[in-house]
């Protein structure tokens, strides 16, 4: 088939089919896996691939992976000839040395054939709950090295040509703590893997191998133009932003990520150089994972149609310095890279808040804590507790409030009900909910941070906890006030200790961990904000009467809540004069300790 044979309709056809059977796969995750982190947490993902290793369609899952899959295939073509890859097999693979992204993400790969034709590759990446090493739950901030952080799986056959690899079976059995969750969701993954490969083969079925093949490449082709074109619309120009993390766990030095991004016509160039060296901490996103967290960025800025493939990564050109804290060496710590991941997405917005300041919202708060328990019952039997906070709140935008208790807009993933957790770990949730006066204010405020109380109910249990926010606050935009810290504290109604944002320690029985997210930056002039709506957030007690005269100059009534308009008008009258003028671009404030 020529490319003047490719025929529209059976492309468009085709890509949806590719997309749809792709979602199928997630779905296949869902309802068949183990954990909290993956049914309910939704953190992972799925995609197909041609017979080439490009990546074709990627499923209604996790953003942050959609460049993450192609390279860890690349590290299997690395370790693997053509020929000694056979139907049947499943490769494996999660060293970020390899192309994978961090330990506890296994990156699943099937190839697919008829007969001796290889038709594609179907994915499956899922977060384990467990991958051994020093801490349970793999994601220990205070990791040194790569070799501390638990099992590597170096690109590798589970399968070979349809049998178990037992051997490697057993190792991934040995090595975690709760084997019944861990290799519960590797079979999980496995059967999403199989029907992947069946929707595949009803393709070739209905449009024949040569057919199939051509158009898959014709799809990511397409979606390149399509790509360029969005590209092409936006301005041109450079930009850069800077913006920080705490620390890194170990050295309390903060960490600068430094992009500076140059859209020329029908390409962008995202270049980090300036950012500081690769921590000594594990919170280092490998360059792989950096790449895909600036994919996801483009993708929130151009057609959300636009499909999630080898395509739309081809215009644009990511550069980072080997060395530096998104791109770190051998053998460096990257088990908390979800973390710098994070910062590197709010960088690259708070750069293009410069260039599309009608479009992008102040940045979002919380949605960046890792919360792990590791713990033995008396029986010796292990228990392991990992759930990544991402109900963060959004950030303010030109039209809009920040929603309350929304994920993040470069993931999907949610928190773990209440009741699962109860159910299944020794832990008691004392609160979750909504935090007051915790929103950036704005004319269109950002969302509110959120609180979450962990009460122990084993003996013992170490927690090792991931977070930010606790100086450098969520940037507020075009004028909008930035959001509040992050907070960690022990003990909080008895033996309180206000702990730093990164920390690993030992909890007993009866203790009590609170967590309040940082709260998101706010959208535009506070003094802009229509006096009802502030009403209506005090209302619903998520703004106090004292918040709202200081933030907003709104005087309220109570006995109802209403807006004294003389008073609301002769306080912010006021306040304008003494004020200083606001700035339009956002700007990182450090918290007051």
């Amino acid at each position: 088939m020529t490319k003047k044979e490719i025929d529209p309709v059976t492309r468009e056809i085709i890509k949806n089919f590719l997309y749809s059977a792709a979602d199928t796969m997630a779905v296949t995750v869902v309802r068949t896996a183990r954990s909290a982190v993956v049914k309910d947490g939704m953190d992972f993902s799925t995609a197909i691939f041609n017979a080439d290793g490009q990546q074709v369609s990627q499923g209604l899952t996790l953003p942050f992976h959609m460049g993450a899959m192609q390279p860890a295939l690349e590290g299997v073509f690395a370790a693997f000839d053509k020929d000694d890859i056979k139907p049947g097999d499943i490769f494996a693979n999660n060293d970020p040395y390899e192309g994978a992204s961090h330990l506890p993400d296994i990156f699943l790969f099937k190839p697919v054939f008829v007969n001796d034709t290889l038709i594609g590759y179907t994915c499956c990446i899922a977060h384990q709950t467990d991958i051994g090493g020093r801490v349970a739950g793999g994601n220990a901030c205070d990791s040194t090295e790569i070799y501390q952080e638990g099992l590597r799986i170096p690109a590798i056959k589970l399968y070979d040509e349809g049998v178990l690899n037992k051997a490697v079976w057993r190792i991934l059995e040995k090595a975690v703590r709760v084997p019944d969750k861990v290799l519960g969701d590797v079979m999980s993954q496995v059967a999403a893997l199989h029907q992947g490969e069946k929707d595949l083969l009803q393709l070739v079925d209905e449009y024949g191998i040569e057919d199939l093949k051509d158009y898959m490449v014709d799809i990511i082709d397409y979606t390149e133009r399509l790509t360029r074109a969005e590209i092409k619309a936006l301005p041109n120009g450079t930009w850069d932003f800077t913006d920080y993390i705490d620390g890194d766990g170990i050295n309390p030095d903060p960490i600068a990520i430094k992009v500076k991004i140059t859209i020329d016509e029908d390409e962008m160039e995202v270049d980090f150089t300036g950012t500081s060296p690769q921590a000594e901490g594990s919170i280092n996103p490998n360059f792989a994972f950096t790449k895909s967290c600036v994919y996801s960025v483009v993708k929130c800025l151009t057609n959300p149609t636009t499909q999630a493939n080898s395509g739309f990564f081809r215009p644009i050109n990511v550069i980072a310095p080997p060395g530096c804290f998104v791109n770190p060496q051998h053998p460096g710590a990257v088990a908390a890279r979800g973390l710098g991941g994070f910062r590197i997405t709010h960088a690259l917005f708070g750069a293009m808040a410069k260039a599309l300041p009608d479009k992008v919202p102040a940045a979002w708060g919380g949605g960046e804590v890792g919360v792990s328990f590791g713990g033995y019952f008396p029986d010796g039997k292990g228990f392991v507790f990992l759930e990544f906070n991402n109900d963060g709140p959004r950030g303010g935008g030109p039209h809009m409030d920040g929603a309350d208790g929304a994920a993040a807009p470069i993931t999907n993933m949610a928190n773990t009900p209440i009741e699962s957790i109860e159910a299944e770990q020794p832990l008691l949730i004392t609160q979750y909910g909504l935090v007051p006066d915790t929103a950036g204010p704005g004319k269109f405020r950002g969302g509110l941070g959120i609180i979450r109380e962990y009460e122990l109910l084993a003996e013992k249990a170490q927690i090792q906890i991931r977070s930010d926010r606790t100086k450098f606050l969520p940037y507020g935009a075009q004028g909008g006030s930035p959001g509040s810290r992050t907070y960690s504290i022990m003990n909080p109604d008895t033996d309180k200790k206000v702990l730093p944002s990164k920390f690993l320690t030992s909890m007993k029985k009866g203790e009590v961990y609170r967590l309040i997210q940082a709260g998101a930056g706010g959208y535009g002039d506070p003094l802009e904000r229509d006096p009802d709506a502030v009403v209506a957030d005090a209302t619903q007690g998520k703004v106090t009467l004292d918040h709202a005269k200081e933030a907003y100059g709104v005087v309220l009534k109570s006995n109802p809540l209403s807006v004294d308009k003389d008073a609301t008008e002769k306080l912010r009258a006021e306040m304008l004069k003494t004020r200083g003028p606001l700035s339009l671009d956002p700007e990182i404030v450090v918290a007051e300790s």
